[in-house]
């Protein structure tokens, strides 16, 4: 939740900076947005390489398991898809890249911003923040209404860090090599999907 709210007040001194043009316009308008993409992915990659146990813990998952990260993707990109038809103005597309994020609000956001622009960046932004307040404030009703799988599809690219430790508490130690090979697929699978729709 103190991540959740780091981000959000950079967000708004962000707003706060262009809107009082305390950054230059042609700061902005450079190829910043990029490097800092790269940057960014650089620093995902080394996450990922440094756990090398990683691969071993995943072998050991039920194999109906390896499901639950596709049926999440099914399932946010056909809710945003349906969404799409109740909001003027934006695509189906559109709608499915900002959902494409799957709570990973710090490159869904950048990756958008530089193919599709700011308003819809903005859009991703606060879309996938509230993905993953909902999983740390509403888990231990998910699971009470929906099962002890309903958090960890609910909580998208963060099972498998920041939203962790409520999946733990509210589903069960025994949820948590499921939660991280799911927020792992799901972390990977961003990149590609909010591409493919923002082409």
């Amino acid at each position: 939740m103190r991540n959740s709210i780091i981000i959000v007040s950079f967000f708004v001194l962000g707003v706060l900076f262009g809107y009082f043009k305390i950054i230059p316009s042609s700061a902005i308008e450079s190829d910043i947005s990029f490097y800092v993409l790269c940057c960014l992915m650089f620093c995902v990659g080394v996450g990922l390489g440094n756990d090398s146990s990683m691969l071993k813990r995943f072998r050991r998952i039920n194999p109906r398991f390896y499901l639950l990260p596709v049926a999440t993707i099914v399932g946010t990109l056909s809710g945003c898809a349906i969404i799409s038809l109740f909001l003027p103005g934006r695509s189906i597309i559109d709608s499915m890249a900002v959902g494409s994020g799957f709570g990973y609000y710090s490159l869904s956001s950048i990756f958008i911003t530089e193919y599709k622009g700011a308003e819809l960046g903005t859009i991703a932004l606060v879309s996938n923040i509230t993905r993953e307040i909902m999983t740390l404030l509403l888990a231990p009703l998910f699971v009470k209404y929906f099962g002890k799988l309903a958090p960890i599809s609910v909580g998208g690219a963060t099972t498998m860090d920041t939203t962790l430790p409520v999946i733990l508490k509210f589903s069960g130690k025994e949820f948590a090599v499921i939660s991280v090979f799911h927020g792992f697929v799901l972390d990977l699978s961003v990149p590609i999907l909010v591409t493919l729709f923002c082409w």
